[in-house]
């Protein structure tokens, strides 16, 4: 078995040069460390690689036969040390991120955009998706790590803290509802409501406040994006409950946001990770600015 690269090294050198005492000066090492090395590297084949002369080396029969499979195995391991120090210089790479629509209309541009005119050969590639698709891609290995809400508690993610998002009322410029600074959860619950559907973590808040609230709702449309919510709230067909960072998704000009208060809802956004796994270093830097996006200034 081989179990020095150098070895190898030495013995191409050889091979291209024919003569020990160059091909050591060549690797800055004495004749005599060379000459080791060769006769290792020969032991641990079990095969002669070379006919020594008075001034010069010839390859044997084996030696010819080894040298393009030496060189190959040379190459290869170059490639990977260049590779392994492009991804870990954050030079090249890619990143793969599940995220809640509301984070990915707010947050998440910025982060990329200032993530990318760092690490431009760095390819950021998000999916924005509902709660419990989020979990889903970061336990499959799809991405490198979630932006999400816990929806359930599992043995396998990591949760870190990233943000916490409060829920709000929205309604039509015109609404009876437009002049309020804030409603309760309970006179919410005197109007037709968008919402989003079962499985995104807003709508998981809103449900689990409900029911300890004794509010029954009555919900007019169910929708799986904020902007069709939001579209719906302009058509005047109802009340959207969702989360406040919803009025970055598109021109709210004529929608008015209302607080929720009594009880406030809010939902804890977090960094989601397998727990067997460790970000690359471009995933990591990601996540720092994700973090002093998210953090307000002192």
């Amino acid at each position: 078995m081989i179990h020095d690269l150098r070895h190898v090294k030495a013995f191409l050198a050889a091979a291209r040069i024919g003569n020990f005492t160059r091909a050591a000066a060549e690797m800055h090492i004495s004749q005599s460390a060379f000459t080791v090395q060769i006769r290792q590297l020969e032991e641990a084949l079990g095969v002669r690689l070379f006919d020594r002369g008075k001034r010069r080396v010839a390859l044997t029969a084996a030696g010819r036969e080894l040298l393009d499979p030496l060189e190959r195995i040379i190459v290869e391991v170059e490639t990977i040390v260049s590779n392994t120090r492009e991804l870990s210089g954050l030079r090249r790479g890619i990143v793969k991120v599940a995220v809640l629509p509301s984070v990915a209309a707010a947050l998440l541009p910025e982060a990329i955009r200032r993530f990318t005119s760092r690490y431009s050969g760095v390819v950021v590639q998000a999916s924005d998706v509902v709660g419990e698709r989020v979990l889903d891609a970061v336990k499959k290995d799809e991405v490198d790590f979630g932006i999400g809400s816990r929806i359930r508690a599992d043995p396998e993610l990591r949760m870190k803290p990233l943000l916490t998002d409060r829920m709000a009322a929205f309604v039509p410029r015109h609404h009876a509802l437009a002049r309020r600074e804030a409603l309760t959860l309970q006179e919410l619950a005197a109007y037709p409501l968008i919402v989003t559907g079962k499985e995104s973590s807003a709508r998981e808040v809103l449900d689990k406040s409900c029911k300890r609230e004794k509010a029954p709702l009555t919900i007019a449309w169910e929708t799986n994006y904020m902007t069709t919510a939001l579209g719906l709230v302009r058509a005047g067909l109802g009340v959207a409950v969702l989360p406040e960072s919803a009025v970055t998704l598109e021109n709210t000009a004529h929608i008015r946001r209302v607080a929720i208060t009594r009880p406030v809802l809010s939902r804890r956004i977090d960094i989601i990770q397998r727990k067997d796994r460790t970000l690359s270093p471009a995933a990591g830097k990601l996540v720092e600015i994700l973090h002093a996006l998210a953090t307000p200034p002192a």
